[in-house]
């Protein structure tokens, strides 16, 4: 620890940096209050199924963005988009492109 006192003490010097990781233990709640449920997956298959959702819900949840409604949403359109544009499927950006549309929506009306 005290080899890596500056490093430590770093949130002193400036007031952007948390010394708190209270958000990240949040968003392993969850994970690790269904542990219990999700030992037996099934198969070896559903259970990378569900590793591999897991960290999706979780971003979307973080992000403030009903993970329900963007998965169906970013599934429906993935094929649809080029490369380049699957930047705008990620949760923050769906979000904020969402939103977008919406204001133009009313705009409209």
């Amino acid at each position: 620890m005290l080899r890596r006192w500056d490093d430590f003490a770093r949130f002193l010097d400036d007031g952007r940096i948390y010394l708190s990781n209270n958000a990240a233990e949040r968003a392993l709640r969850g994970i690790t209050l269904g542990r219990r449920n999700w030992t037996f997956a099934g198969s070896q298959r559903d259970a990378d199924r569900a590793a591999a959702m897991l960290p999706l819900i979780t971003t979307a949840r973080l992000n403030s963005v009903d993970p329900k409604a963007w998965l169906a949403d970013a599934l429906a359109r993935i094929a649809d988009l080029s490369a380049s544009r699957l930047h705008e499927l990620l949760p923050w950006e769906w979000e904020r492109l969402r939103r977008a549309d919406a204001v133009v929506d009313q705009q409209a009306a």
